[in-house]
């Protein structure tokens, strides 16, 4: 179920998006005011954001600019009345991805909802040679790993634990599963080396930065997820 983030002051058109968005199985969070979008974007990580621009307390266009201070890639999808092509610049240099005029027909809006997750789930679509979440960036070729455009050096294990957990991004894997695909043996219960090298890893690659990637996910296992600081 893909989440969605929707930042819109009109409670009609809000709750009306809602409601349509959930029928398609979208998970829908609303805010009402720019203040409360943010709020909300730094609790939990968004598949995208569909975001009016002129709301109170904070504008849709400097929230814009407050997500993409935290996250370049999530998915912005701006609704607004101001359809000239000035105020369209005005909305993509603030970092929008798409920009519907209201009124707007809510089967094009659909329509540009799943152009954006596709596009997005494209460009972050593991491939030969490099691998990505958030600002964490890994090269398989040239076994360089950056966050943020800082080096990280890391240990052969550590890259390979690195590279499993990226290539089952946003899904929970056991330290069974770890084991068995990043050691290649059984898992024994009775070892802690992984509990020991994930944490090395996250003290590589999470502890300088705000936005934290790797997480425990108690009972289950570990999982590379974006989740926006508080």
């Amino acid at each position: 179920m893909m989440t969605v983030l929707l930042v819109e002051d009109e409670r009609k058109i809000a709750d009306s998006l809602k409601q349509g968005l959930e029928e398609l199985q979208y998970d829908v969070e609303i805010a009402y005011d720019g203040t409360m979008g943010e709020k909300i974007f730094h609790q939990q990580a968004f598949d995208i954001i569909i975001l009016d621009i002129n709301l109170p307390g904070i504008n849709g266009l400097e929230l814009c600019k407050k997500i993409r201070q935290v996250n370049k890639r999530v998915p912005v999808l701006m609704l607004t009345t101001f359809g000239s092509v000035p105020d369209k610049i005005e909305g993509f240099n603030a970092g929008a991805d798409d920009y519907m005029v209201k009124p707007f027909s809510f089967d094009e809006l659909i329509a540009r909802v799943r152009a954006l997750l596709r596009r997005n789930t494209d460009n972050n679509l593991p491939n030969g040679n490099l691998l990505c979440i958030a600002d964490l960036e890994m090269n398989l070729d040239t076994k360089k790993v950056t966050r943020s455009g800082i080096n990280i050096s890391l240990t052969a294990t550590e890259f390979r634990l690195l590279e499993y957990l990226l290539r089952n991004r946003n899904r929970v894997v056991s330290r069974a599963d770890i084991g068995e695909q990043v050691w290649n043996i059984g898992f024994d219960t009775n070892t802690n080396t992984i509990d020991v090298y994930i944490n090395y890893l996250r003290k590589k690659i999470d502890k300088e930065f705000s936005v934290k990637l790797l997480h425990t996910q108690v009972g289950f296992g570990y999982i590379m997820k974006e989740i926006a600081a508080p």
